[in-house]
């Protein structure tokens, strides 16, 4: 691979030579006191990054915890609503979830809690918004979690978590969302908007290796967890007992670890609203370079919900549909890594990520190589508007 290959997928991103230092350091038992000071590192860096996403470095919550998985997001998703609705049985009649789904994310949070609990969900076609009177017409006071994915990954859209955690707390129902891809990068209000559990991926905002995830677990839904009802390997008694000595329950995947440490206090150093701006910039540049290329953005926003500030959707043109295959090799070629869609959306979008550490010169990269890519492979498109678009607003 080329060494100035470009990752502008929406994850794995783009690591630093930092990290990728602290990754290769002698190994330490993860019972060390050694392996201790860096989860001790990363969970501190954590809550500032849970609890200060904001513009203005405002503190959005004060009574929760930050925790650490070996494992992706995904694991971090299953133990907030098993812990939350478990059964020792498998899938109960005394839990009720219900899942907003207008994406693949959306729809993941939906099967996992169909494990768990009954469900009751709420759904939009992807790309769409969701109706919040819908949501609260479904969400009742027998509902024990709603989830909700912020900013869905699968087709660029930012869901509104402020109105749903409302509806959540006038029924009690604790609140648990994803924020893979919007927590490290854009605005979280963990208070604000009534959230119990928030979940995250290192891979994408957080700028780290894939492999480990967090959560923050408020103290109401730390007190609701029910450990002895989830996985064993999710019982999030046993991950905030060990917690208090920075410590996970089982072996830690001690690089992987260090690699987060350092990636989250390099968030730390920049400030929470100096990054939050970047991506928001960041975006707003990929979304004029593309519409003055003569591109359709993909997703269909509202009052309600906005345009991803961390991952662009695109529209594939008519001509370019009919080979898509063609247009992503020519990416490629360029030394560039971009996302088509995913499920039934393969082969009708492409997504662009500008999650992480990205600089300006990284962002007009990647639109000239898109622009040049469509132009090789015969879509009418402006490349060189693009580029100038994109530019006016990286000034």
């Amino acid at each position: 691979m080329r060494e100035d290959f470009l990752l502008l997928n929406p994850g794995p991103v783009p690591v630093t030579r930092e990290v990728r230092q602290a990754m290769s350091e002698p190994m330490v038992s993860h019972r060390s006191a050694e392996f201790e000071a860096v989860y001790e590192r990363a969970q501190d860096a954590l809550d500032h990054v849970f609890t200060q996403s904001t513009l203005d470095g405002e503190t959005t919550a004060s009574d929760g915890t930050s925790l650490v998985f070996n494992g992706t997001a995904t694991m971090a998703m299953e133990a907030a609503v098993a812990n939350l609705v478990g059964t020792l049985s498998g899938r109960g009649d005394d839990g009720k979830v219900v899942p907003l789904v207008n994406g693949k994310f959306g729809r993941r949070f939906e099967r996992i809690a169909d494990r768990y609990a009954s469900v009751d969900p709420v759904k939009a076609t992807w790309g769409h918004s969701l109706d919040l009177d819908a949501v609260a017409e479904t969400v009742d006071d027998d509902t024990d979690v709603v989830t909700m994915v912020h900013n869905e990954t699968s087709t660029g859209l930012l869901n509104p978590v402020e109105a749903v955690g409302e509806i959540a707390a006038e029924h009690d129902a604790h609140f648990v969302v994803d924020g893979v891809t919007s927590i490290g990068g854009d605005e979280f209000r963990i208070d604000d908007w009534n959230v119990d559990v928030a979940v995250t991926d290192a891979q994408k905002c957080l700028a780290a290796p894939p492999g480990t995830s967090a959560m923050y677990a408020t103290e109401a839904a730390q007190k609701a967890f029910d450990g002895d009802a989830a996985p064993f390997y999710e019982d999030l008694d046993w991950h905030l007992r060990k917690a208090d000595s920075h410590q996970t329950p089982f072996t830690s995947a001690v690089p992987l670890f260090r690699g987060l440490a350092v990636a989250v206090e390099d968030i730390v150093e920049e400030g929470m609203g100096e990054r939050i701006e970047r991506h928001r910039e960041q975006s707003r540049a990929f979304r004029e370079a593309f519409t003055a290329m003569g591109l359709d953005l993909f997703a269909e926003r509202n009052d309600a919900t906005e345009y991803s500030n961390t991952l662009t959707a695109v529209s594939l043109p008519a001509h370019t549909r009919e080979n898509p295959e063609a247009f992503f090799d020519a990416v490629e070629d360029r030394g560039v890594s971009i996302s088509g869609g995913q499920a039934h959306l393969g082969g009708e979008i492409f997504r662009v990520s500008n999650m992480g550490g990205l600089s300006s010169e990284q962002i007009l990269r990647g639109v000239r190589t898109i622009g040049e890519a469509f132009e090789e492979t015969g879509e009418d498109v402006d490349a060189e508007a693009g580029v100038e678009a994109a530019r006016e607003i990286l000034r």
